[in-house]
This record gives structure tokens, sequence and C-alpha cells, in this order.
């Protein structure tokens, strides 16, 4: 499969505040607990040291959720990516605070990643949770969930494994629903948006806005 081009990214790098405990998990816990860019396959059963489930998380921001599901599910193995360096100290944080084993990092750019680092059909799921809605519609074109990405991404997942987006924007959810039904390998789990799935904790973001009455929509699709 040829890899899609993306002259234009999904992200850009802000200069956020990185405190010190952040910079300091990222010194002391990346060499353990990351894995350093490379343009070649991983083997992740040697990476996890066992052969358990695997899945991917894209942008996992400050790491909040990819902990709690990680501590809940101890059985499966989480390689998430993130670009920004306080999200990755946060992360390491917790990791090492709840002392999960099953949790690694790759600071860098989650389509390289897959082009690059992940082998095809290697993956049982992926959770993409609250992407970058670029709101304004001349951004629209730096949203994540674009077919070539989802093919790209669709390449790495096996037969029955899943592929799980959130979002608060509702116009990008039915983006995201569309741009899923289009491919032809994916089959949605559900008539329509899904349910939240029980592995997908709230966050303190998340729970404030829907007590303010805004909406999150799941969609949640497998492979055929």
């Amino acid at each position: 499969m040829n890899a899609p081009r993306r002259p234009i990214r999904s992200y850009v790098l802000r200069q956020g505040r990185v405190t010190n405990a952040q910079q300091r998990a990222c010194e002391t816990l990346l060499p353990r607990f990351g894995l350093p860019y490379l343009r070649e396959p991983l083997d992740l059963d040697i990476v996890f040291g066992r052969v358990a489930p695997k899945i991917l998380e894209i942008g996992f921001g400050m790491g909040e959720t990819t902990a709690r599901i990680a501590a809940q599910h101890p059985e499966i193995d989480y390689l998430g990516t993130e670009v920004h360096t306080p999200g990755v100290g946060s992360l390491l944080r917790r990791v090492a605070a709840l002392e999960l084993s099953n949790v690694r990092v790759v600071q860098h750019d989650a389509v390289e990643v897959l082009e690059h680092m992940i082998a095809p059909g290697s993956l049982d799921g992926t959770h993409i949770f609250f992407p970058d809605p670029w709101p304004k519609k001349r951004h629209h074109k730096r949203r994540l969930i674009q077919p070539p990405f989802v093919a790209l991404l669709v390449s790495r997942i096996k037969a029955g494994a899943y592929v799980h987006v959130a979002t608060d924007w509702q116009d990008y959810a039915q983006q995201i629903m569309k741009v899923l039904s289009d491919n032809p390998l994916l089959v949605n789990t559900s008539d329509g948006f899904a349910p939240r799935p029980a592995y997908r904790p709230l966050t303190k973001f998340e729970n404030r806005g829907l007590k303010l009455g805004h909406s999150v929509w799941d969609v949640v699709f497998r492979r055929a």
C-alpha cells in the first residue's frame, strides 16, 4: 500500500509550559517506557515482553484516559503516541505512580509512526479520543480523520480489530462517521453512533461538558 502524502499536519507544536515534574518524568522515565521513532516496524510482542492484544492510542493528551484504561485492563498492551512534551511527561508520571507495565510511549507524529513503526495487521484496536476538531471551516483540511489516514490505519489493524473515535464536535462526528463508513473494509458496530463503551472512562473535562449539556459522539467500527 502506498503511504498517504501528508504535507498538512493535524497538529501544531505549541510552546506549552512543561512543569518541572513533567520534565523530570521525561528525563527519567522515557528511557524506560518510551520508544524512539524509527523508520522500521516494531515487534510489539518483544516491546512489551509478552503476547497480548495490542491497542494504539493516537494523541493521548495528558494521559489521564490512557492510564486509567491500562490500569483497568492489565491483560492488554497500550502504545500511545503524542507530540506534546507536557502530555508525555504527565502520562509517564501516571504510569510510574500506578506501576503499569502495559504502556509504552512514542513522542512523534502518529501518521509517521503508523507508516513506519506499525507492521500491517498487527493491532487489535485503536483509540482516537477527542482529536483536534479544527473548528474553522478553512482549517477542516487539518483534521486527522481523512480517507487516506483511515486507509493507512485500517491496513495496520487485524481482521476483527476495532477503530474507536470520540469527539464533542457534532460536525466532526458526522465527518468521522462518513469517512469510516466509506472505507470498504470497515463495518459499523452500531446503528449510527455508538453508546460510550465501558472501557472509555469519562474525563473531568468531558464530565463537566456533559453537565453543561454538551454532547459526545463515539464512533466504533470493526475491520471485516
